[in-house]
This record gives C-alpha cells, sequence and structure tokens, in this order.
C-alpha cells in the first residue's frame, strides 16, 4: 500500500500520541502485536509494513492510537530463498565477524582486513571445490582412465574428446558457479529513504573484486594443469596474468582503508572493475588455450597442480584465522560487568565458524561427488587437503560435543546457585503448596542464565580448529592420514576411510539440519523465535567484507521506521517507541537517526531486549554503553527498559536494580531506565484461579499490568513535555 493510502488512513485524530510496537525475531501477524483484529496496512508493503486496527481512530489502552511495524519478512523473503541461503552461511559468518571487532580504534584497521582477506579466500575456496569436481573430477578422472560409473563416463558427450576440450567445456561449471553467487547475494531489501549504512559501492566494488579472483583462480587450476607438461610463451604470460589479478585483488583488500575511503572511492570503483574486466577476459583466453592446445598432456591419477592450489587455499583460511585471533586476543576488553568472557572476542570466534564451515562444505561437496560418480575408486581417495579437511571436521564434532557438554555440566551448579538466591530474595516466604512452583522457577532462573555462558562454549569450540590447523600443515609435509594413522599411530588401516565417512555424514546431516531449520523458521513462529535470532542477527549487519553474502535487512527497516516515526510525530503530539527483543535495536538505531526537531516528542520503552547482554558484548565498538547512552540522551531519558530474570535473551542495560542491590546514583539518568519485573508474579494461584502465574521469560506481555504501567508513565512524560 502506498505512503499517500497511509495517509489518508492516518487522517483522523482522536489521540494524541501514537504507540508504535516493533516485534523480535518471532515474526508476529499485526493482529498478535496489537492484541487486536481485524487490522488493516497504514503504509509499507507485504515484506515490511506498518498496521493498525480496522476501527476508525486505531485506539487502544491509555488513550493512545495503536500501530504495529511488521519486518518479520524482510531478512528471509520466500521459503525457497531461506533455504537457498542457508549455503551462504560461511559467507555470511564471515561478514559478520568484521563487525565484532573489539573496541580498540587501533585494532580496526587489522581486523577489517583480515576479515576481508578471510572472507576472500572463502570465495575462492568455493570455486576451487566446485572445479575439483568439474575439471578433476568429471574432465580429468570420469571421462579419463578412471571411467566412472554411467551416464557420468559420458557426460555431455565429451568421452573421447582432448584433455583440453574436455577442461575448456566443464570449466563453465565454476562459472556458473560464480553466477549463481553473484545471483544469491544481490538481492537488496527495497529502501525506504536514505540507508543507514550507505555501503552499497562498498558492495559493488568488493563483488567485482572478489569475481576478479575467483575467474583468476579458475584460470589459475586450467594453466597450473597445462604447464605441468610444458609451457609455452602464451600459457606463461596467461599464466602470469592470473597470478597478476590475484595479487591485485589482494591488495585492494590489503591496503587499510582503501575501499572505505571517499577520498579514493572513485579510483578504487574503477580500478575494481578494470581488475574483474582483466579477469573476464584472462580466463576466457585461457578457455580458448586450453581447448585449442593439442600437445600431449602429463599422464596422473588427478589433474596435475590441483591439489597443491587446493591446498594452499584451505591453509590459507588457517593462516589468517590464527592472524585474526592473535591480533583479537591483544586488543579484546578487559573485563565488563557481567561474569562471562571479555568482550571483543567475537571476531575471532564467528571467524572460526566461517572457516570451520566453509572447509567442510567444500570438502564434502568433492567428496561426496567422488562417491556418487565413483571417480575415486582404486586411487587412494579425493585429493589429500580434503581429506584432511574432513577429518579434521570429525574429530573437531567429537571433540567439541566433549567439552561442550563438560562446559554446560560444570557451569550448572554456579547458575543453580544463583537462581536459589535471586529466587529467595524474590520468595523470602513460601507456604507449603509452593515449594515445587517455586522449584520450577529456580529452574527456569538457571537455564535463563545459560545465555551469559554461551561465549565460553562458543570460544572454546572455535579454539578446537587448531585440529584444522594441524590437518593443514601435515598436508603440507606430504603427510597422508593413513601413513599417520598406521605408520606413526599404529591404527588399523580401516580407521581413515571410517573417519572419512562418518566425517562425511557429519556433513551432510549439518547441511540438512540448517535447510529444515530455513524452513521451520520461516513457517514455525515457535522455532522462529527461539532459533531465528542467530540468522536475523547475521543479516542485520551490512555487507562489509563478503559481498555474496545475505544483504542486511537493516538499510530497509531502520530507515522506515525512522521515516515513520518522522512523519507520525507531524500528526500526532508524541509518539512511544515499543520495541521487543531485537526490535529494540532497531528502535535504538532508528533514534540515533532522527532530527532534533523530531526526538523532543519521542519515548522509548523496551522489554526482552538483548542491547546490552548480547548485542553490546557481541558488537563492542559498534552498540557499546556509550552508544547507548546517547540513545537515552536523544529522547532525553524518556526510556524504560523491563526485564525478567528468566528471559534467556533480553536483560538489564544499565543496572540491574535486583532486591539488596546498592541504589543507582541519583544523578545519572541511566540508573532510572531499567525496571526488573518478577516473574512469575506469585508462586500461588490468584483467588479464584486454578494456575498459578505463569512464567513469562521472554514473552513479549504489552498487555500485562507492568507494561501498561511502563506505557501509561512514559505518555505522560511525553505529555508534560509537549
Amino acid at each position: 500500500m502506498s505512503e499517500g493510502a497511509g495517509q489518508h488512513g492516518d487522517a483522523p485524530r482522536e489521540h494524541d500520541v501514537v504507540e508504535l510496537r516493533v516485534h523480535g525475531v518471532s515474526g508476529a501477524e499485526p493482529r498478535v502485536i496489537l492484541d487486536q483484529a481485524p487490522v488493516r496496512q497504514v503504509a509499507g508493503d507485504d515484506s515490511g509494513g506498518f498496521h493498525r486496527a480496522e476501527r476508525s481512530d486505531g485506539g487502544g489502552p491509555d488513550g493512545v492510537t495503536l500501530e504495529a511495524y511488521r519486518w518479520g519478512d524482510l531478512p528471509s523473503g520466500t521459503v525457497a530463498r531461506t533455504v537457498s541461503l542457508v549455503f551462504l552461511l560461511p559467507f555470511m559468518l564471515s561478514n559478520l565477524a568484521v563487525w565484532m571487532r573489539p573496541t580498540a580504534r587501533h585494532s580496526a584497521a587489522g581486523v577489517t582486513v583480515l576479515c576481508r582477506l578471510l572472507a576472500l579466500d572463502l570465495t575462492v575456496l568455493y570455486v576451487v571445490s566446485v572445479a575439483g569436481v568439474a575439471l578433476d573430477l568429471l574432465a580429468w578422472r570420469c571421462l579419463g582412465p578412471t571411467r566412472c560409473r554411467g551416464p557420468f563416463d559420458t557426460v555431455f558427450g565429451l568421452d573421447g574428446r582432448q584433455v583440453g576440450l574436455r577442461l575448456a567445456v566443464l570449466a563453465l561449471l565454476p562459472i556458473a558457479a560464480v553466477a549463481l553467487l553473484r545471483l544469491l547475494g544481490s538481492r537488496r531489501p527495497r529502501p525506504a529513504g536514505k540507508p543507514l549504512w550507505v555501503v552499497e559501492p562498498l558492495v559493488g566494488r568488493l563483488r567485482a573484486i572478489h569475481v576478479a579472483a575467483a575467474l583468476a583462480v579458475l584460470s589459475l587450476i586450467l594453466l597450473a594443469a597445462r604447464t605441468a607438461g610444458g609451457a609455452t610463451a602464451i600459457t606463461t604470460v596467461l599464466l602470469t596474468l592470473s597470478v597478476a589479478v590475484l595479487l591485485a585483488c589482494v591488495g585492494l583488500v590489503v591496503v587499510p582503508g582503501l575501499l572505505d575511503r571517499a577520498a579514493t572511492m572513485w579510483m578504487v570503483t574503477r580500478t575494481a572493475s578494470t581488475v574483474r574486466a582483466v579477469a573476464v577476459g584472462l580466463v576466457v583466453a585461457t578457455l580458448a588455450t586450453v581447448a585449442l592446445d593439442e600437445r600431449a598432456w602429463p599422464s596422473s591419477v588427478e589433474l596435475p597442480g590441483y591439489d597443491g592450489i587446493a591446498t594452499w587455499a584451505l591453509l590459507g583460511e588457517m593462516a589468517l584465522l590464527v592472524a585474526l585471533s592473535a591480533l583479537v586476543l591483544w586488543h579484546h576488553g578487559r573485563g565488563e560487568r557481567r561474569n562471562a568472557l571479555p568482550r571483543g572476542l567475537g571476531a575471532a570466534v564467528v571467524a572460526a565458524f566461517a572457516v570451520g564451515l566453509g572447509g567442510a562444505f567444500s570438502a564434502n561437496l568433492v567428496y561426496q561427488s567422488g562417491n556418487v560418480l565413483g571417480g575415486y575408486r582404486g586411487d587412494g581417495g579425493p585429493p589429500l587437503p580434503y581429506q584432511w579437511t574432513i577429518l579434521a571436521f570429525f574429530l573437531h564434532v567429537i571433540v567439541g560435543v566433549v567439552v561442550c557438554v563438560a562446559l554446560t555440566l560444570l557451569t550448572r551448579r554456579r547458575r543453580r546457585r544463583a537462581a536459589e538466591a535471586i529466587t529467595a530474595r524474590d520468595f523470602p516466604t513460601v507456604p507449603p503448596r509452593g515449594v515445587g512452583r517455586l522449584r520450577q522457577v529456580t529452574e527456569a532462573v538457571a537455564r535463563a542464565r545459560f545465555a551469559d555462558w554461551v561465549g565460553l562454549l562458543a570460544v572454546a569450540w572455535a579454539a578446537l580448529t587448531v585440529i584444522g590447523l594441524a590437518a593443514g600443515l601435515s598436508r603440507l609435509f606430504d603427510l597422508a592420514p593413513d601413513e599417520l594413522a598406521t605408520r606413526i599411530l599404529g591404527l588399523p588401516a580401516g580407521v581413515v576411510g571410517m573417519g572419512l565417512a562418518l566425517g562425511s555424514y557429519l556433513v551432510v546431516a549439518l547441511v540438512v539440519a540448517l535447510l529444515l531449520g530455513g524452513v521451520f523458521a520461516y513457517r514455525t513462529t515457535w522455532f522462529r523465535r527461539h532459533v531465528g535470532i542467530l540468522w536475523d542477527l547475521g543479516t542485520f549487519w551490512p555487507r562489509a567484507a563478503h559481498p555474496f553474502a545475505p544483504p542486511s535487512y537493516a538499510d530497509r527497516a531502520v530507515p522506515e521506521l525512522a521515516d515513520r516515526i518522522t512523519q507520525l510525530t507531524e500528526r500526532h503530539d508524541g509518539v512511544l517507541l515499543c520495541g521487543h527483543s531485537h526490535g529494540s535495536a532497531l528502535l535504538a538505531l532508528a533514534v540515533l537517526r532522527l532530527p532534533p526537531r523530531v526526538r523532543d516528542r519521542v519515548a522509548l520503552l523496551t522489554y526482552g531486549s538483548p542491547l546490552d547482554r548480547l548485542y553490546a558484548r557481541l558488537f563492542p565498538a559498534y552498540l557499546n554503553e556509550e552508544v547507548l547512552r546517547q540513545v537515552g540522551k536523544r529522547v532525553e531519558w524518556r526510556w524504560l527498559n523491563l526485564w525478567r530474570d528468566t528471559d534467556p535473551v533480553g536483560g538489564w542495560i544499565f543496572a540491574p536494580h535486583r532486591p539488596g542491590d546498592p541504589l543507582p546514583d541519583p544523578t545519572d539518568p541511566a540508573g532510572r531506565v531499567d525496571r526488573r519485573l518478577r516473574d512469575p508474579t506469585d508462586l500461588l494461584p490468584a483467588p479464584g484461579e486454578r494456575r498459578p502465574p505463569p512464567i513469562l521469560g521472554h514473552h513479549p506481555g504489552e498487555s500485562d499490568p507492568e507494561f501498561r504501567a511502563a506505557v501509561s508513565e512514559l505518555v505522560g512524560r511525553l505529555r508534560r513535555s509537549g
């Protein structure tokens, strides 16, 4: 529906304050958010729109006009798209890592450069793995002496053709794979007004660099195989150009600030486009040279040179991860208010997950393709770097599960003691009938506090990537897995084969779980509420490292919210912004965009908010206490935050205000923002009720008395200030 229609729908002005509600990752329907039916859309579109009740005035309790902003379809869209984006998960994680740098400003350039190099290597690894299927497996083995099972031994009618022609034709598959990446990563939510982060020119430059690197490495694979039987002047020139293009791509990424500097933007854009054009011409010339070269090819089981290129691509990922981890550990935060790990380690942790998933997906693509095609019969299996990667993934999962279970059990007693102290202060006198209910509440609080230890578990899991580094170094020294197992460790010969099979099945199970998770997150509200936060958090941040990561929906949602708030203040006396869970982050960033004339007529109510508990810890350089205080100052501290100890996601922002805590500094307005809600309100049923009050946890609760009281207070502040 057009904005003009929305303005017409807003014409009645029965109430002087609008209560604008923004949901969290659950993606609730507008009628649920507003607790009214039926509803009508007054602005926006099907993906992100503003809704009111069908009543002519849209009125709600407390004498306000109720309006809801539904943005739940912006991160995903259709089921097919949600499923397809699962394969972009390593790219999304590598892009997320660049936003999780420590607070130290002198570390920003180094973290950014390393994250972008790691993202570039992920693209290279993707192309190398697809080339492993198309060139090494199909063109070289299946159509050569290995003779895969039918119909793959006659694919495209290339059996019996010369090797160069087979390689040139099947090289179109990796090129198509790059085009597919370009297509999946090109969708961008329709902007509403000026974008929050002006990153599209940066994405264009990164996209040109990644496409150029992908095509250059494909040319390098073909030319390495061709020159193994003897180089010519043409192949030497093309090989030199391939290396030069790769070095140019690395150079554009490595120079700190070069891609982001406004003064050199036009020059970098033109340079990146030129490098991409050279890479396109280079791959065309390489395909023609390889196809038309009638010289004899060397005799070998695998495509000459491919093993070495795959080894260095995988080892490069590990080397960059080690460098990034060292830099982050050197500059991470020295402490925080909560009992978990210091802030600033997220960049290395998330990058480790990106490297692990990228390597596992790539290796398993080659391994499973060989099993299906029958291309590895009797020749020792897939290329050694992929064998090591799959075995490392298998060991990583086994050891990681043991470590995570151990840490979970070790923290249980501490979480339980903290929960008992909280419930003892909340319910000092417990009647005999309430003992069982008290135990349930204590368990709920203990489970909710597990979120404070998830970071430690993630660090422990990420630290196990040292297994992958050891595997990469083993391949570098020409040490095969079966040789390590039999000659050095004295294990039976079948152990390696069993480990490869189990590791491969684990990767397949992970992919299937991600696909099913994408479907259920889109179709099932309960599943999305508990799991969808991971996806919504990953696609929230703009693409600053990997251009093929899913587009950021905040580029539309935040400006759209800011524009709508501005329009509402022009037609009403004030706007109360109510954000639940991730919706509180969208509103906080929208507040930072508002002009002074609008901010004077805005108040903020957050509930179940992860702004400090999760986001300030994960993104300390961008959503820290200083930024949150700026939000408070922008609304002149007309801000209340409601939180519960039973909430595993949300929490307090500035002060917990638990019973027995010291009183806040009366001169600090931030100390009056947080309000703790006892959950549940009582252990026993109220008179006339059969069941005790429920444990709400992360439930929104817009109709709860505490929520309505906060709304009434903030509306009163708005009216008095107006």
